[in-house]
């Protein structure tokens, strides 16, 4: 059952795949997550990831070390789903449930909710994650969002 909110979601998704994903892409990401995060005076803590191991990790003012550890349980979701944690919890909600009860999985160590995304790269699927927390979990996912459309968009300028 598809709702409004994870046919969005899917699509951008669908939208948001890179045509390749080096370490200078990863910090140029986080340098523009850093810079849309400071725009908007957001307390929050960046990851991004390419398979096990961090290219990026940033921590803004008013962060603490309990966003890190939302990072990793909602990467975990996108590393167990191959798709964003937003999503995966928008898919629960959609059938009536919530992903805590009804995933089956720790929720000490998985989190369903807004602000980790896949990086996807044309021709390989799921490649790793990028991931913010501090802020609510849709801000958390839009701000996620924004830096991946940057990004993207910088890319498509510079190959054409």
């Amino acid at each position: 059952m598809n709702s409004p909110e994870t046919v969005e979601l899917e699509a951008q998704e669908a939208r948001l795949v890179l045509p390749r994903f080096t370490y200078e892409d990863a910090w140029t990401l986080g340098t523009l997550l850093v810079g849309l995060a400071r725009e908007r005076q957001a307390p929050v803590a960046i990851d991004i990831r390419r398979g096990a191991q961090q290219l990026f990790h940033c921590a803004l003012p008013g962060s603490s070390a309990d966003n890190d550890a939302w990072i990793d349980r909602k990467r975990r979701v996108v590393e167990r789903y191959g798709v964003s944690s937003f999503l995966v919890g928008a898919r629960f909600r959609a059938k009536g449930t919530t992903f805590e009860a009804s995933s089956r999985l720790d929720p000490d160590r998985y989190a369903a909710h807004g602000g980790s995304f896949p990086v996807a790269v044309e021709g390989a699927g799921v490649i790793g994650s990028v991931t913010v927390s501090g802020l609510p979990q849709a801000e958390d996912h839009a701000l996620v969002v924004a830096a991946l459309e940057r990004l993207l968009s910088s890319s498509a300028s510079a190959a054409g």
